[in-house]
């Protein structure tokens, strides 16, 4: 999973740290579905970078639970997988999305 993956811009994310997130946005409740719907349950969080929608690194998350309120918001269970750098933006029905490159972590002894 590495072309057009969809980018939740929102906070700093990082590998296997647990990240509740509340949707509420509409554009953002249809990208959460279509990641549930897909069976890939991932998608690449991303902070906000002025000038560019979004930052040039991000965390890909795995959903782990979703619990869907009465009026369409719902109470997402995330956990952090991997980095990523962004090589190139895009856009589907209102939320973004990007091609990646994961980046592999050395480590620390």
């Amino acid at each position: 999973l590495t072309k057009n993956i969809p980018i939740f811009v929102c906070t700093m994310s990082f590998p296997g740290i647990p990240c509740p997130l509340h949707v509420f946005e509409p554009r953002y409740r249809l990208m959460i579905r279509r990641c549930q719907e897909s069976g890939s349950r991932r998608f690449g969080m991303c902070i906000y970078e002025h000038g560019k929608s979004f930052a040039d690194y991000g965390c890909m998350l795995e959903i782990r639970q979703v619990e869907l309120l009465a009026d369409g918001r719902s109470l997402v269970d995330t956990i952090g997988r991997q980095r990523f750098r962004v090589l190139s933006r895009g856009h589907r029905d209102g939320y973004h999305t990007a091609d990646v490159e994961y980046l592999e972590d050395k480590k620390v002894r």
